[in-house]
């Protein structure tokens, strides 16, 4: 579509903000490429722990370039900095045996559906394969079985998609427990001002329907 090799990056407001990138010598394609110079990465589990490469977990970054904090909020502060410097980005990730890394999605929007960390981005990625699929996003829902389903919501390039086509495309393609339990058709999906599908809105909505 650019006519041009895309090379992507990582940063955050609170890392000033680069944290890795693709160099244009060495680019791989899905990754956000390797940290930048004086700067570390890691990946922990909900205990802490650290993560061999290959397994995802919530991207920690330490270096030069990351804030001393946020201004008059030590409480905000002390909940994303640890004392040694190292900074809980609420991005889940894997770091390859290669060093780059691989933003797998948003900490907050991960759905644990009995048990298993489902995250939205993979369900998404699959279902826009579907030739009838203009654009998805999938979120979780309260499940009295498996404390949490999905709940997807698709706008169709194709009237004649139906749920029934979908949900056995899903099958087709995707681990059971990611499967959608709930599909919903809309003509479209709230977005921010730079096209990006804002879950949180679909979440308050679903949130507001239920309450």
């Amino acid at each position: 579509v650019t006519g041009c090799t895309v090379a992507e990056g990582f940063g955050m407001t609170e890392t000033s903000p680069v944290v890795s990138m693709n160099t244009p010598d060495d680019i791989r394609i899905g990754t956000v490429g390797r940290p930048v110079a004086n700067t570390e990465v890691r990946v922990i589990d909900e205990e802490g722990n650290v993560l061999p490469a290959g397994s995802p977990g919530e991207l920690m970054v330490r270096g030069p370039q990351v804030m001393k904090g946020y201004w008059e909020r030590p409480e905000a502060t002390a909940e994303v900095l640890s004392e040694d410097g190292w900074l809980n980005t609420g991005d889940m990730a894997v770091i390859q045996d290669d060093g780059f890394i691989r933003i797998v999605d948003r900490k907050k929007d991960m759905i644990i559906v009995s048990g298993f960390n489902v995250y939205p981005n993979e369900i998404e990625g699959e279902v826009c394969k579907h030739p009838m699929v203009l654009e998805a996003a999938a979120i979780g829902v309260e499940d009295t079985k498996s404390g949490e389903a999905v709940k997807l919501f698709v706008v169709k390039s194709d009237p004649a998609l139906t749920e029934a086509d979908l949900k056995s495309f899903c099958r087709e393609n995707l681990t059971a427990y990611k499967i959608p339990r709930v599909i919903v058709f809309r003509d479209d999906l709230p977005k921010s001002n730079v096209g990006k599908i804002l879950r949180r809105e679909l979440k308050d909505e679903e949130a507001a329907v239920t309450a």
